[in-house]
C-alpha cells in the first residue's frame, strides 16, 4: 500500500496522487485542464494508476490513433506511475461504492483503489468531483 505522505529528509510530508483518465486525457490533448493535470502528472507527488484508468486511456487512444501511439501513452503513464491492480479488495469495496454511491463501476474502483491507497484522486470527471479524496480540476 503506497503512503499518502511519506516523510521526506526534510520533514516535509509528500502526497501520492491517482492520475484519474480524465487528467491524462486532457493531459495528452494538451488542453487548458490538461495544463492543470500536468502540475500533478509532471510535478514530485507520488503518483499511482488503478489499471482500470490504464484500459480507458489505451482505449481512448486505440479509438483515435493508432496502436503505436497507445503504446506510447502506456509507456509514459506507467514510467510516471505505479500500476495498482484490481485485487480483490478492491473488487469488493469498488462493489460496495457503486452499490451505495451510485457511481459507475470504473470510477467505483477508482474511489476505491484510492482509498485502499490513501491518495488524493486528480480529475476533472464530474462524477467524482463531490468526494473528499478528488483533487478537482476540471472547468
Amino acid at each position: 500500500m503506497a503512503n499518502t505522505l511519506s516523510s521526506e529528509p526534510s520533514g516535509v510530508k509528500k502526497l501520492t496522487v491517482l492520475i484519474d483518465s480524465w487528467a491524462w486525457v486532457e493531459y495528452f490533448k494538451g488542453s487548458s485542464l490538461g495544463k492543470k493535470a500536468a502540475h500533478h502528472i509532471e510535478g514530485s507527488e507520488d503518483a499511482i494508476i488503478s489499471a482500470i484508468n490504464l484500459a480507458e486511456v489505451y482505449r481512448w487512444f486505440l479509438k483515435l490513433y493508432k496502436e503505436p501511439q497507445a503504446e506510447d501513452a502506456r509507456i509514459t503513464i506507467t514510467t510516471r506511475c505505479t500500476l495498482v491492480p484490481v485485487d480483490e479488495a478492491i473488487a469488493v469495496d469498488a462493489a460496495r461504492i457503486r452499490n451505495s454511491e451510485r457511481l459507475g463501476l470504473g470510477d467505483s474502483i477508482v474511489l476505491a483503489t484510492a482509498r485502499h491507497e490513501e491518495a488524493k484522486i486528480v480529475s476533472g470527471d464530474p462524477e467524482l468531483r463531490r468526494y473528499a479524496e478528488v483533487i478537482f480540476i476540471g472547468g
